[in-house]
């Protein structure tokens, strides 16, 4: 049977945490921004118990920075920080490859189990690939992220599939600002997962190590952009800084 990777919202804490998440995916809420918890109890109508507990856990994800006294801060990604997500991300997922492709492989019925996966994971590639060629960044993020959290149910390791799918939703707090005020952002929007499914459905390891290897690539390539300083952060008006690394 496939799981879903999808969120279950069933409680209070949760909807608070996930409602802020995709403020923050939205771009509606920029990083370095400041707010207390009150002000979200505030704003949302509720007490301050559940707020104060979906915030700390936006913290614990990355997401947020607390302060003792100020509160909690979207947290600010730099150029460098972006980089090292990105490379994390590759080399977790190239040991996933060689774990399917080398391993003992799977049973008959798991067999059976993926065929299932992939069926809805590649209808979420498909949605996912047409809004990237579209510049349709809200349903690209939101398919993107449905789209690899299911696709990581086949790798049976729900630690490897949570630390994935946080270090995208990192990336994507990243990128956000800097896609939604760029006129040529869609040429950046990566739409290769329809190629990934076909791929594993094929079992051909080259052809997913390939397309993989081009996943990875095109977020460095975009992050070489940035650090050139080819666009600015939106509300700083300037290049972006590579915070005390090396040029990149």
């Amino acid at each position: 049977m496939c799981a879903s990777g999808a969120v279950t919202r069933s409680t209070l804490r949760q909807q608070i945490a996930d409602a802020l998440r995709d403020e923050v995916l939205a771009g509606r809420l920029q990083p370095g921004r400041e707010f207390t918890v009150k002000q979200i109890a505030e704003q949302y109508g509720v007490s301050a118990t559940p707020v104060r507990e979906a915030l700390f856990d936006l913290s614990a994800q990355g997401l947020l920075e607390s302060d003792q006294h100020r509160g909690f801060r979207v947290r600010e990604f730099t150029v460098a920080d972006y980089r090292s997500l990105v490379e994390a991300r590759s080399l977790v997922i190239d040991g996933v490859i060689r774990g399917v492709f080398f391993g003992p492989g799977p049973s008959p019925a798991q067999l059976a189990g993926y065929r299932d996966c992939l069926v809805s994971v590649r209808r979420r590639a498909q949605e996912a690939a047409r809004a990237a060629l579209g510049g349709d960044l809200d349903i690209l993020i939101g398919y993107d992220l449905r789209f690899w959290r299911e696709l990581g149910v086949l790798v049976g390791n729900t630690y490897i599939n949570d630390f994935l799918h946080r270090l995208r939703v990192q990336a994507w707090v990243f990128a956000v600002p800097y896609l939604r005020h760029d006129a040529r952002a869609r040429d950046w929007l990566w739409h290769g997962h329809p190629d990934l499914v076909a791929a594993i459905t094929l079992g051909d390891h080259d052809a997913v190590r390939a397309v993989m290897d081009d996943y990875s690539a095109h977020a460095l390539n975009w992050a070489d952009r940035l650090a050139a300083g080819e666009l600015e952060h939106p509300g700083r008006g300037g290049p972006e800084p590579a915070a005390g690394t090396p040029e990149l």
